[in-house]
């Protein structure tokens, strides 16, 4: 699914659209020794309103979010197709539209019996149909629907034990000490889309999965009820081209050359946002890039070999190597540099000792808040 794609879902994930539908709803909590506790199973537009209204931000949840980091697309190995294979398991939940008891039943024992998870949770789960409006040669929608793509999304939300320590009590009017605890389930950490909606169709090849921390996706979501080969997250994209980085580039790798290396990225990031899909960076781009910024030749010829031992034929997510800001760090001091400054700052070596250079267009600096003067 493309950024367009995904942003159509989105934009229409909602009780105000006329070519959106929530149909059945599932409900689960589920304990820390894995246990259902309670389960329902009903039809959307019979839950109370106020209630409904939070299952939908909670399920639109898993829809939001960076592509590429916190929502990745996978598709299905050749063993998923199997009798008892992921894709199989997923569509016959997919077909059964939630109505049936015992599929639901499966498709909850599948949830708590194959993700790990470090707490209590609740699993929210519906079968939705959005009415896809065809387009015409202008690119403009029909007023009809040209076809229905039917989906199950699902999401995963902590449930939180809330003890509060004082509150008013409006009954004595007093200060008092709390003396009941609340579960509050939280917005989703971990939910997926199946199947995906390509080409403004439905493909049940493939499965959308969403993180709220990028850095740490449930690998076993993604694995073991998904069925699916994790590759690497977000942070470990940057690891690997760092990675990359310090074995082309060598000793030559210093502040200027990593800055531009970093503008470079995300103007090659600027250059393609009005395309729909994610921009990626190849070996090929990478060594074009590295020429730009002043990386030799004799240096580049390493860069085929050293990028295939980290990732092989894969490209990497630009929005994931690409830094917003620049941190420069040594022992008891981090220096923040914003994007538009990364040309004021330098080194420099002054009496045999490498120093930092900051050149100020302004001599009143900050310290701690106050306003001072650099004579």
């Amino acid at each position: 699914m493309n950024k367009k794609e995904i942003a159509e879902i989105k934009k229409n994930f909602s009780d105000d659209c006329g070519f959106f539908t929530v149909n059945h709803v599932v409900t689960a909590f589920v304990d820390a020794e894995k246990n259902i506790k309670c389960k329902t199973n009903q039809l959307y537009n019979i839950i109370p309103q106020d209630e409904s209204e939070l299952i939908m931000i909670n399920l639109k949840k898993v829809l939001s979010g960076r592509i590429g980091a916190n929502l990745l697309e996978y598709g299905f190995p050749k063993d998923a197709y199997l009798d008892g294979g992921a894709q199989h398991f997923l569509y016959d939940t997919l077909t059964s539209k939630l109505v049936d008891d015992e599929a639901v039943d499966k498709f909850l024992n599948a949830i708590v019996e194959k993700v790990e998870y470090i707490s209590t949770y609740t699993i929210f789960a519906a079968h939705c149909t959005y009415s896809v409006l065809s387009k015409n040669k202008a690119g403009d929608l029909d007023e009809e629907a040209d076809t229905d793509y039917n989906f199950i999304i699902t999401a995963i939300c902590p449930v939180n034990l809330r003890i509060d320590g004082l509150i008013y009590n409006e009954e004595n009017n007093s200060i008092a000490k709390k003396e009941s605890s609340d579960r509050i389930v939280e917005l989703p950490s971990d939910g997926f889309v199946y199947p995906l909606f390509n080409d403004r169709s439905a493909d049940v090849n493939g499965v959308l999965y969403y993180t709220k921390n990028a850095k740490k996706p449930n690998v076993s979501m993604i694995e073991d009820l998904l069925g699916c080969e994790f590759v690497m997250t977000g942070q470990n994209e940057k690891e690997t081209f760092h990675s990359i980085l310090n074995n082309v580039v060598g000793d030559e790798l210093d502040y200027d050359l990593i800055t531009t290396v970093n503008e470079k990225i995300q103007t090659y990031i600027d250059q393609n946002a009005h395309e729909t899909e994610v921009t990626t960076i190849d070996d090929h781009k990478l060594s074009s890039i590295l020429w730009e910024a002043g990386v030799s030749q004799e240096k580049l010829e390493n860069l085929p070999k050293v990028y295939e031992s980290a990732v092989g034929d894969k490209s990497l997510t630009a929005v994931n190597i690409v830094d917003k800001k620049t941190v420069l760090t040594v022992p008891s001091i981090t220096v923040n540099i914003g994007k538009d400054a990364v040309d004021k700052v330098k080194t420099q070596i002054i009496d045999g000792r490498k120093c930092l250079i900051i050149a100020l267009d302004d001599p009143e600096i900050s310290v701690n808040g106050l306003e001072t003067k650099v004579e």
